[in-house]
């Protein structure tokens, strides 16, 4: 059981630790990295002109150049309309960071593995815990009480540590209980009975 223990512990840390260092290897490569082409833009939202329907217009162009003439290709309008139309389009420099994006989906799926790592846990390794604990009948005797004749002279001891640690479980299963048992009340008035709870 301690062994078992163990191994979950060590893996859970094993996990954190490789999400940790993953994170910033990541951090590393890309703030030496130079910025990204995908991460500006120019972005031009052009109304409608005349005979024209309105457009946007997007291009990956330095914060100098933002303007009408440098992102608007093909020109929609000739000669001396261009200014006029230039005029009506509302351009904007955008720029994002996307290593705060991929550091935030890296930490997400971190928590999201520790989640997984936690429901492993109590589906599989938490019933045989309790079976362990509160299962058997007898207590399991060290090698120095072998010729014991009070068995169990140290039960109250062993119970003692098991309720402690058994005392949050209890309040858990009993608040679960009672949850699935207004569940089951609920179905029965909603199905049997045909009356809906307000």
């Amino acid at each position: 059981m301690a062994t078992l223990w163990g191994g979950l512990l060590r893996l859970g840390s094993m996990l954190s630790l490789s999400c940790l260092a993953l994170s910033v290897l990541l951090l590393v490569q890309l703030s030496d990295a130079a910025k990204n082409f995908e991460d500006v833009r120019c972005k031009c939202i052009c109304p409608p002109y005349k005979e024209n329907s309105g457009h946007i217009y997007n291009k990956n162009i330095s914060q100098k150049d933002c303007d009408c003439l440098h992102v608007v290709e093909p020109m929609p309008v000739r000669g001396p309309d261009i200014e006029a139309y230039c005029l009506r389009c509302e351009c904007k420099y955008e720029e994002r960071s996307s290593v705060t994006i991929k550091v935030t989906i890296i930490i997400y799926l971190s928590i999201l593995g520790l989640l997984l790592l936690y429901m492993v846990y109590l589906t599989l390794v938490e019933p045989i815990l309790k079976r362990r604990l509160f299962g058997h009948s007898q207590l399991i005797q060290s090698d120095d009480d072998v010729g014991d004749h009070q068995p169990f002279a140290n039960a109250h001891d062993v119970l003692a540590r098991s309720r402690s640690r058994a005392n949050v479980l209890n309040k858990v299963e009993y608040a679960q209980q009672r949850w699935k048992l207004q569940v089951q009340e609920q179905r029965k008035s909603v199905f049997d009975r045909h009356v809906v709870l307000s």
